[in-house]
């Protein structure tokens, strides 16, 4: 155990005196230092792996994973670059454990279908998958897709994964014969698409992509 354990009585030293080494380190009000640096050697600091990983995301999405050294995913995540390595021993682990828990669509508790509104539907379902609120996020998954057979296999799935549960919830929202199987499909794919590419189709018009506007015309086009 680091740190200095205090003595009393007359165990230690002759007299029942306090080790002077325990009385300065006391008096002093300070931490133990070899037990701060074995710490962060171990990995104690709860919130270092999220600043890890955001510092990360900002740093990939911004210019790409080969232009990031480890250090400098150290330094704005305000860690020793040890501490980086304790968490992700590789820096192809950091992209990796990004891409796979950032990216993540989680089961919803409930059935995203609204009855009657295919639109309401699609848009609810945007609303719980975690590439809405991170264009960062997109950015990293279709840049590093082409180099990177990890995070490839990731946006198939996720394409794969969206498309699904769109199709699953318009079915419930749109009975037959409105929502015949064809049309769904389309529909799923094209919303899904939307979603992932619509940073990258911002950046080549100019002009950002609003999901609810294509749930809308979705909705118009099943009619």
């Amino acid at each position: 155990m680091n740190g200095f354990r205090q003595r009393r009585g007359g165990s230690g030293r002759e007299g029942g005196g306090a080790d002077p080494g325990a009385r300065s380190g006391r008096e002093g009000g300070g931490a133990d230092p070899g037990a701060r640096s074995g710490r962060e050697r171990d990995g104690a600091d709860p919130g270092a792996r999220t600043r890890i990983l955001d510092a990360a995301e900002t740093l990939f999405a911004g210019g790409g994973y080969e232009a990031t050294s480890t250090a400098e995913i150290a330094r704005v995540a305000d860690v020793p670059k040890g501490l980086v390595f304790h968490y992700f021993p590789r820096k192809i682990d950091v992209l990796v454990t990004l891409v796979d828990e950032r990216t993540l669509v989680e089961e919803a508790p409930e059935v995203e279908a609204v009855p009657g509104d295919a639109a309401g539907t699609l848009s609810k379902l945007a609303r719980r998958l975690p590439l809405r609120a991170s264009p960062a996020m997109r950015r990293i998954l279709f840049r590093e897709a082409d180099t990177h057979g990890s995070v490839r296999e990731r946006l198939g799935r996720l394409n794969g994964e969206i498309i699904r549960r769109a199709r699953f919830a318009l079915g419930l929202a749109l009975p037959t014969p409105r929502g015949d199987a064809a049309r769904l499909e389309v529909a799923a794919v094209t919303f899904a698409a939307v979603l992932l590419y619509q940073e990258n189709l911002c950046q080549l018009t100019g002009h950002a992509i609003d999901p609810d506007a294509v749930a809308e015309l979705i909705a118009h086009a099943l009619g």
